[in-house]
């Protein structure tokens, strides 16, 4: 199982009003357990105001840089967003886990392709790291962005995205969606959606999209989705991440636990993690196995609890689980036996699980 590593925040920059970028100080002993692709993330750990936070963000810079540095947008609601806008300065220390995730995208310099890239807000990150990397590695190939935000107050990285651009003209092309704010072409105006999309790809963008990337809330993943398999686009050409959970699974464990004609009994479930084993009972469709195991005391990876950020992936050694939703995992590594374990709800009588495979 991948562990929590203490790293110095070496800088935090502002981006927008809204948003900081923190540099990460690995140290060179370390720097094997941090090498990463472009578009994945990093599960990171504080103790604030007494209690354990746990949560995921992308990086955003790419592998060349020599850096690893990560994008917070202050969600008016978040522990952790609010603590690294905030109060979080250069010289403070951080549990964070090595990169994971399978949102990524692999270079070859013999590579000619053209990559389409759809964000909204602060989706941009882990895409900011595939555009940076894909460029510089490879030569023949081109990216267009379709960015959506609020105004252009709100990009995050914007003089970054300007440079980039005079930087690989012609093979670099940005297309700024604004929803607050007018601009002198009507179709840069509105949301990212499915009649948005349609208008872009014949008006705006080369129809030689040879693999797509989109990272944002999950309406405009759909409908963005949708509308290149339309457009001819094939499905495992299309790739994408959610930077916001959804809630429906949460809520249907709640009304399943809730549910009397529902089989409730116990199980028999065995976790093992860091060469220990943690044995409980749980309850059919009811809690977890990462929530069961943590109630025993087991000290288990995790970080979104919604099936976005596979950070509490595990290995299925014996018995079987029904996942409620998996926005993380590969088809691959689900026939592989890996599940999500705040998914992961036991349909056997006995279930064991390793997260140490």
């Amino acid at each position: 199982m991948a562990k929590y590593h203490q790293l110095t925040v070496n800088e935090v920059r502002r981006e927008t009003r809204d948003a900081v970028s923190l540099r990460l100080e690995v140290p060179d002993a370390e720097r094997e357990y941090f090498e990463f692709l472009p578009g994945q993330h990093l599960a990171m750990r504080a103790t604030i105001d007494g209690e354990s936070v746990t949560r995921t963000y992308s990086i955003c810079t790419a592998p060349r840089d020599g850096e690893i540095r990560v994008a917070v947008k202050r969600d008016p609601q978040g522990v952790f967003s609010t603590f690294a806008n905030e109060r979080l300065k250069a010289g403070d220390v951080l549990e964070v886990m090595p990169p994971e995730g399978s949102f990524v995208l692999r270079f070859s310099p013999d590579n000619r392709k053209h990559y389409l890239a759809v964000a909204a807000g602060s989706g941009i990150t882990p895409i900011m790291s595939m555009i940076r990397e894909g460029l510089a590695a490879e030569p023949r190939s081109s990216f267009t962005l379709v960015y959506g935000n609020r105004s252009a107050q709100n990009m995050i990285f914007r003089e970054q995205l300007e440079d980039i651009k005079n930087e690989y003209m012609g093979r670099f092309t940005m297309v700024p969606v604004m929803s607050r704010e007018q601009t002198d072409i009507g179709l840069f105006h509105g949301h990212i959606d499915g009649d948005k999309c349609r208008e872009l790809l014949q008006h705006w963008i080369r129809d030689d999209v040879d693999e797509c990337v989109i990272c944002g809330p999950e309406p405009m993943i759909q409908a963005v989705s949708e509308t290149l398999r339309e457009a001819g686009v094939p499905r495992d050409r299309i790739h994408y991440e959610l930077f916001t959970a959804p809630g429906e699974a949460l809520e249907r464990r709640r009304q399943r636990a809730q549910d009397t004609s529902i089989d409730h009994s116990m199980v028999q479930v065995e976790v093992r993690v860091d060469g220990q084993r943690y044995e409980f009972e749980l309850a059919r469709n009811t809690e977890s196995v990462l929530d069961g195991g943590m109630s025993v005391g087991a000290e288990l990876p995790h970080s979104c609890k919604s099936g976005v950020c596979s950070t509490c992936r595990a290995r299925l050694v014996e018995g079987e689980v029904e996942m409620d939703v998996n926005y993380a995992l590969e088809d691959y590594e689900v026939e592989a036996g890996y599940i999500l374990t705040c998914q992961s709800l036991p349909v056997s009588s006995r279930v064991v699980v390793d997260y140490d495979q």
